[in-house]
């Protein structure tokens, strides 16, 4: 499956992305927990921006609605959240993105960001993927981590006939026995093969999910995972940061520190200009 060549789906905000072109990133806290946090990492994510002439997409999720326990904490839910996400992107001059867990959701959410996401265990569900669409914002899906790269492009389709080809595919790592992931490299070129815009997730790749009240991770991990992504001359990178992540609400063995993200997105580009020749 091919996606049918339009120019509008090359460019997000402004910012061309895809062939020879500068990965966009993704970056932002897991979760929505105050305002001070998110007016701290936009910050720095304007500060790095500006810095490399890059597209970062803001992204906070308003609701976790996938925690392990019944007991983890979630977020401050749709209205709230995504109105302080809006006003923290908007003074900081970037794009934002949340996850979308419903069909209802969506048009909702619609309102206040510029990119919807939809989670990878909720990647098949056909509803919420013809819903995204039709709020004609882009969306980034996540791979499930049970779905083959090839499946994905069935997803897309998905999208592409309900009206939209502002759709990203993200890999986010493949089960690998009990609480583990892998990421297949393989999975970049087969889904960019048929014409699809793929991004690398680099920290939710380093998680253990499940295997008690909290999925643990391995951030160390995230940087030599974007490094190889990087190097199959992706289309864009996401990485959840937070200025002191073994204090955070949601993912907190997995988050970047804020402090290390310069460091992430320069290690990225330097090996993005050498694949796409720009040296």
């Amino acid at each position: 499956m091919m996606v049918a060549q339009n120019p509008e789906r090359d460019f997000i905000y402004g910012h061309r992305i895809g062939g020879s072109n500068k990965p966009f990133f993704i970056a932002g806290p897991c979760v929505i927990e105050n305002e001070d946090l998110l007016r701290t990492v936009a910050a720095e994510l304007r500060r790095v921006a500006d810095e490399h002439q890059i597209l970062i997409i803001f992204k906070s999720s308003f609701d976790k609605a996938n925690r392990s326990s019944i007991d983890s904490f979630r977020g401050p839910g749709i209205r709230e959240g995504l109105s302080l996400l809006k006003k923290v992107a908007d003074e900081f001059k970037l794009p934002c993105l949340t996850d979308i867990h419903n069909p209802g959701e969506a048009e909702i959410a619609a309102e206040y960001v510029d990119m919807l996401q939809i989670p990878a265990f909720l990647c098949r569900q056909t509803d919420l993927v013809v819903a995204a669409a039709k709020t004609g914002k882009w969306t980034n899906i996540k791979k499930g981590q049970f779905v083959a790269p090839e499946d994905t492009l069935q997803i897309a389709d998905k999208f592409r006939k309900s009206g939209s080809d502002r759709v990203t595919l993200c890999e986010r790592g493949y089960t690998f026995g009990y609480n583990n992931l892998v990421v297949d490299m393989r999975s970049f070129e087969i889904m960019r093969s048929a014409g699809l815009h793929v991004v690398f997730d680099a920290t939710h790749s380093t998680q253990l999910p499940g295997g008690g009240k909290v999925s643990g991770g391995d951030r160390r991990m995230a940087f030599p995972l974007a490094r190889a992504a990087a190097a199959t001359g992706i289309d864009g990178i996401f990485a959840e940061v937070h200025p002191n992540p073994p204090e955070a609400k949601s993912d907190a063995t997995n988050q970047l520190y804020l402090a290390d993200f310069a460091r992430f997105v320069d290690n990225i580009l330097k090996i993005d200009r050498l694949v796409k020749g720009d040296v």
